[in-house]
């Protein structure tokens, strides 16, 4: 079944520099873009992670699918965007701490996003809130062409299932 995205409006932050004395990089804005502004007219993935600075999200699942972007691009992927919720401070600081240059991370900081894929999940029992249940996605000109969702996908789910959102599944979904 396809369906198209939710367009809500993201909240990223664009132009913040790190000062001499460290800490939070400050001096950029607040640009608000659209679903449709940013995945409209373009073959896309998306995939979404429990959140930024996490073990599997920071040193498996981002990394991996930045690795292989040109892989990604060679089959058609014009864009391959990370979403969490968080906000648009850590998401980028978190890129920045991994050495991100081609994944776009996307802040869903009100989870507005997650909530109507229907994949916004409870993980209270860990202190996280709301969280979005991994997954990934193949977007084709804003609808939903492939979606890879872990199994568990229930509040204060037990285990962090990561295998079928891994880029190299959706690397096999897009060979045939």
């Amino acid at each position: 079944m396809t369906h198209t995205v939710p367009n809500i409006t993201f909240a990223l932050r664009q132009g913040d520099e790190l000062t001499e004395a460290g800490g939070c990089p400050i001096g950029g804005e607040f640009v608000f873009k659209t679903s449709e502004d940013l995945f409209a007219d373009k073959k896309i993935i998306v995939f979404s992670l429990p959140g930024a600075f996490t073990p599997t999200c920071s040193t498996q699942q981002l990394p991996r699918f930045e690795q292989q972007f040109d892989e990604f691009q060679a089959l058609g992927i014009d864009e391959i965007y990370c979403i969490s919720v968080n906000d648009a401070f850590v998401m980028n600081e978190w890129a920045r701490h991994l050495g991100i240059k081609n994944v776009k991370v996307l802040p869903d900081g009100n989870g507005d996003f997650t909530r109507m894929m229907g994949m916004l999940v409870a993980k209270t029992g860990i202190g996280f809130g709301y969280r979005s249940h991994r997954y990934a996605m193949i977007i084709n000109n804003l609808v939903v062409e492939a979606l890879f969702e872990e199994a568990g996908k229930e509040d204060n789910h037990p285990a962090d299932p990561y295998t079928v959102s891994s880029p190299e599944n959706v690397m096999k979904y897009l060979k045939g």
